[in-house]
This record gives structure tokens, C-alpha cells and sequence, in this order.
């Protein structure tokens, strides 16, 4: 775990201080998977939302992940293979015990969780977190935060992407041991704002808020761990 986190070190390194071209030609490519979890909810949804994301930063940002959306189980040793796990739905989630200790490992050895609510998760999600890290509460991140002030600027936080219920679009982190592990948008919905124009028929200015702060999210996973 420790040499993969290394490694990811390494090339973002290489990428900021070396020619874009010459990295590329190492065939570093780095993975980003969707977190399968049980319970019922639709763990599946948004599904060329990761896709158009990859394909955003690949092309914006130079990342060079590979451009395939995989799937990692909640209790597979697998996760360590993944710098970065996106988390969405709308329904029952639940972790075992051993799911939870699994993802709280990764978490701590470097891995970050984005959680997106697809409108009506939140409920079922927090309860679901405390199982990972008992001891941490959701905080809200404040707007001068470096997950918005990465390659582009979101001086008010999160985007709101989809109305849901009318409420503001927020943030919230879990904080381990002063590195943010996880990060929550609620009442934003990211993951449909990822997705192709004809799924939901945003406004491209919209789609590339959302796209923009989803490659925020990748660059601060991919340099603060």
C-alpha cells in the first residue's frame, strides 16, 4: 500500500515538473473505480458519469487515468488499487463490519472517498460512515478549503448542479488525524452533472461547473496523499 501511494506521488510529480510527453510515454496510467456496496440502493447509477469525468481531466488536466470506469466491492482487498473511489445512489446503503474496517483501511493508507448524493442518500449514508469511523463527524469544509481552489476556482463551494429540495449545495469532510479522507456533496448531485448532456439536459455551463470541480476533487486526492 505504501509503494502505491508512493507511486502516485511520484507521477504527479513527474507530470508538474516534468515533459507531459515524456511521463506519458511510462504508461503510468492510474485507475479510478465506483464503490459497489449492499443494502438495495442503485450503487450503479450515473453511468457515464465517471466515464466523462476521466475523459475531462485526461484531456484538461494531462491526468492519464485509464479511461475505463471500474467496480470495487466495499469488502474487497481490491480497493488499495484505486487512489480515488466514488460512492453515489439514492437508496439503502450498508456495510458490514468488515466492509466498514475495510474501507476505514484504505482511507487511512491513503485512499479518498468522494460520496455523492443522488438526491435522498443522505440518510442512509451517515449512519453507514459512523460504522467507518466511529469517532469522526461529517464537518462542513470551508469555501477557502483546497479541494476548491485546485486548478479551478469555486469561491462559493460546490456548485449546485440539481435542485433537489431547494437547499444549497455543501461540502462535508471526514478529517483523519488532519487529512481529509472523504468527501461528501450533498444536495448538489456532481455525478449527474458528469453525465452525458442528453441524460439529465443540463445547460453545458452546468456540465462543465460540475466537471470542473470533479477534476478538483482527483487532483487533490491524487497530490495530498
Amino acid at each position: 500500500m505504501k509503494f502505491f501511494i508512493f507511486s502516485v506521488k511520484i507521477f504527479v510529480f513527474l507530470l508538474f515538473f516534468c515533459d507531459k510527453n515524456e511521463v506519458f510515454a511510462q504508461k503510468s496510467n492510474y485507475r479510478i473505480a465506483k464503490l459497489k456496496y449492499e443494502g438495495g440502493g442503485d450503487w450503479y447509477s450515473n453511468k457515464t458519469s465517471l466515464p466523462n469525468l476521466i475523459a475531462f481531466c485526461n484531456k484538461n488536466l494531462g491526468l492519464n487515468i485509464a479511461s475505463d470506469e471500474e467496480v470495487v466491492e466495499s469488502g474487497s482487498k481490491d480497493i488499495f488499487n484505486y487512489p480515488f473511489v466514488h460512492l453515489t445512489g439514492h437508496g439503502n446503503i450498508v456495510f458490514s463490519e468488515s466492509e466498514a474496517q475495510n474501507i476505514r483501511r484504505y482511507l487511512i493508507g491513503g485512499g479518498f472517498l468522494h460520496i455523492d448524493d443522488n438526491y435522498g442518500l443522505d440518510k442512509y449514508i451517515r449512519p453507514e460512515m459512523k460504522k467507518v469511523f466511529p469517532e469522526l463527524d461529517f464537518v462542513e469544509l470551508p469555501f477557502n478549503h483546497p479541494i476548491y481552489n485546485q486548478k479551478f476556482k469555486f469561491a462559493n463551494g460546490l456548485p449546485k448542479i440539481h435542485e433537489h429540495n431547494g437547499k444549497p449545495a455543501q461540502g462535508f469532510g471526514l478529517i483523519y488525524e488532519g487529512k481529509l479522507v472523504c468527501f461528501y456533496s450533498y444536495e448538489c448531485d456532481l455525478g449527474n452533472g458528469w453525465e452525458d448532456q442528453s441524460v439529465h439536459g443540463d445547460p453545458e455551463a452546468t456540465r462543465q461547473k460540475a466537471l470542473q470541480m470533479g477534476a478538483n476533487l482527483l487532483t487533490f486526492a491524487f497530490t495530498n496523499y
